[in-house]
């Protein structure tokens, strides 16, 4: 843990994410005599739950949506054929 001025900062340097590869984050003042073991937990937790930058999200999210509707319209395409074909 890295000591400041007034604040105490998380430096955060396995952040087991593609993306990121170091994060800093700075303990609110009323809990800086909180255990270090306890921030660090916390830290973790806080830096996995983050995501991918927008722009990676968006351009596989439109990949997502592609697949998923070429699915389905193929599937709609079978069904229709087979319904075609019984009559």
């Amino acid at each position: 843990m890295i000591k400041g001025i007034n604040h105490q900062i998380i430096e955060i340097t396995d952040t087991d994410n593609i993306y990121y590869e170091k994060a800093y984050l700075v303990v609110r003042p009323e809990y800086k005599n909180t255990q270090e073991a306890l921030l660090n937990k916390h830290a973790r937790h806080f830096i996995a739950g983050m995501k991918a930058p927008s722009a990676i999200k968006r351009s596989t999210m439109f990949f997502y949506w592609f697949i998923r509707f070429s699915i389905f319209a193929c599937i709609g395409a079978v069904v229709a054929l087979f319904i075609n074909s019984l009559l």
